[in-house]
This record gives C-alpha cells, sequence and structure tokens, in this order.
C-alpha cells in the first residue's frame, strides 16, 4: 500500500515505519525532525517540512496517491502541555485537523490516530479504564489528543473515511533486535530516564510525588513495549483495509506498575543502584491508570510478545548502552 507516516523519525513511529517497512509498503515519511532522528528512518522517502506548511503539504498528498495516512506527529510532554498549551493545540490539534482535511479532498479513505491513555484523566474507579470509560482529561495534551478523536469521528460520519484511534497507555522499551530505540533529547519517559541513571547519562532522577493513594504512595501506569503498540498499528491497518469501520481501542496489557516498582526493576536488571531524589507532584498527572484492553485483542487479534516489565526494562537499558557508546 501507499502509506504517509507523519512523525515517522519519532520513537512510536519509527517502531511502526520498522513494521510496515518489513512488509515492503510504499511509504512516505513527513517529519521535521524537531524531536525525531533521521538515523530512525529505516525505510520508504523522508520529506522534511512542518504539517503547518500547509502549501507544500497540498503538494505531497497532491502528487501521492496515499491509501493510508499513519499519524504520530505531535507534542507528547504533559508537564509541559500544562505550562504551553498554545503550543499543544496547534502541534496536537490544528495539524491534525490539517491533515484530515488533506484526506477528504484527495480521497485517502484511512488514518490510523496515535492517541493517548491521557484523555481518561481520574476520572475510573481503580484507574482501570476501558473505551467506554469517562473522558475528563487533566491536561491540555490528553485534551489536544481527545479533540481529534472528535474530529475523526465528525469526518467518518460525513464522508468515505474511517479511522482508528489507539489510546496508547506508558510505551516503553526498544526494538527487540536493537535496530531503534527511544532517543528523543530531553526524554521524560520514566524507564527511559532510570536507564540514562543506570548507564551514567544521568547523576540521579527525580520522583514526582509519594503522596497519591496507591500501596507505596506513586504513580501507577500501564507498561507497554514499543514493539507490541507497533504490531497493533499494523493489524490496525488490516482492520481498516478489511472492515472498513472506524473504532477507538486501548493499547495496554491491563496490569500496573508503580514509579517505585518500576526503578526498582530498573536497578535490578542494570546491577547499579543509582540516586534518586523526591520531590512535589507535577501538574497533570493521574494518579493509576491501567487499561482494559480486551477490545484490541478481540478486533483485531492481538497478541503481545514481549508483556514483562523486565523485557521492557533490559531492551531499554540495552538500548541506551549502544546510545552512550556512540
Amino acid at each position: 500500500m501507499k502509506i504517509l507516516l507523519t512523525g515517522g523519525a519519532g520513537y512510536i513511529g519509527s517502531h511502526v515505519l520498522n513494521k510496515l517497512g518489513e512488509q515492503e509498503h510504499d511509504i512516505v515519511v513527513l517529519d521535521n525532525l524537531s524531536t525525531g532522528r533521521k538515523e530512525s528512518i529505516l525505510y520508504g522517502k523522508h520529506v522534511n517540512f512542518s504539517i503547518e506548511e500547509s502549501k507544500r503539504l497540498k503538494e505531497l498528498f497532491s502528487n501521492e496517491n496515499f491509501d493510508v495516512v499513519f499519524h504520530f506527529a505531535g507534542s507528547i510532554v504533559v508537564p509541559e502541555s500544562v505550562t504551553n498549551p498554545v503550543m499543544y493545540y496547534s502541534n496536537n490539534t490544528v495539524n491534525s485537523l490539517s491533515i484530515i482535511e488533506m484526506c477528504v479532498e484527495f480521497g485517502v479513505k484511512n488514518l490510523i490516530f496515535s492517541s493517548t491513555a491521557a484523555i481518561y484523566g481520574d476520572s475510573t474507579p481503580g484507574g482501570v479504564c476501558d473505551e467506554n470509560s469517562i473522558i475528563s482529561p487533566l491536561n491540555p495534551y490528553g485534551h489536544s489528543k481527545y479533540m481529534t478523536e472528535l474530529m475523526l469521528e465528525s469526518v467518518s460520519q460525513a464522508h468515505d473515511f474511517n479511522y482508528v484511534a489507539l489510546r496508547y497507555f506508558n510505551v516503553a522499551g526498544a526494538n527487540i533486535d536493537l535496530k531503534i530505540g527511544q532517543s528523543t533529547p530531553n526524554a521524560t519517559h520514566l524507564i527511559k530516564m532510570a536507564c540514562e541513571c543506570a548507564t551514567g547519562k544521568r547523576a540521579s532522577m527525580q520522583i514526582f510525588g509519594n503522596d497519591y493513594a496507591t500501596e507505596d504512595g506513586t504513580c501507577i501506569r500501564d507498561y507497554i513495549h514499543v514493539d507490541d503498540l507497533a504490531s497493533a498499528h499494523v493489524l490496525a491497518l488490516d482492520y481498516l483495509v478489511n472492515k472498513k469501520d472506524s473504532v477507538s481501542l486501548n493499547c495496554g496489557y491491563g496490569r500496573g506498575f508503580s514509579v517505585f516498582e518500576v526503578i526498582d526493576a530498573v536497578k535490578r536488571v542494570s546491577g547499579v543502584n543509582f540516586e534518586t531524589r523526591q520531590v512535589g507532584r507535577r501538574a497533570g498527572d493521574a494518579e493509576k491508570l491501567i487499561s482494559k484492553a480486551d477490545k484490541i485483542r478481540e478486533l483485531l487479534g492481538w497478541q503481545p510478545k514481549h508483556d514483562e516489565l523486565d523485557v521492557i526494562v533490559s531492551t531499554a537499558l540495552e538500548w541506551e548502552k549502544i546510545l552512550a557508546s556512540k
């Protein structure tokens, strides 16, 4: 198929690109490399400009007869969205509207969207969310992503256009073959930061809050290996082509780990007892987010292969060692 992949030089986008490239699809990667890495683009043709450049975006859609768009490009740091909401609504919502508009204008009937569990907020008792849980984002990041889901739903009702919105829980780890990994500068992902401490890139790391109503006082998250998430995207493409139906799906394993549990896992796997520093809560953080992800298994036939915390940590750690050696 002819595929446009926005944000394909980024962390998750590059792992999906790797899977799609192995299937020999004809791929164009649109990425301005503001946070992505050219080295992570293992397949396809790279075009380097921003979605905001409307003339170039229209020319791209006009020149290429895309069958499907995978839309990853956007901003993802929750605390930053609280302090700079305008950037998040611009990068995540306005730019998504531009992509959707091009799909309608040029007859692209399929879009797979990078959404987030942040849309659920803290509204679900026990923090376990299925796709019908109350939508109540705690931060502009979650709001900006949910606004895009609403736009997709409206457009799919008005046009010959279908989408799959994949609501990611906490994505971590590196490609199981270590071809690519999380390489974003100044990343704020917990496992990434802990592995940077274990390899000596960071002297220490902060723990944001230990007074939550959880067993050890720290936030709990559902961690998913990036290769398992990438496989879900490939299955989503098959679903769209064959079923021609729109759906939003949770992507997670259905179990949670606290901040302390994750840090302990990194220390155990690495054998390094690095320093942590306790600080106050961050704005916009939910106390507990765990997926109920039966629907994606049922509809897409998704079967995770790397659903162990130590596997996630070990691949992330090995990738940090590779980065440190360069």
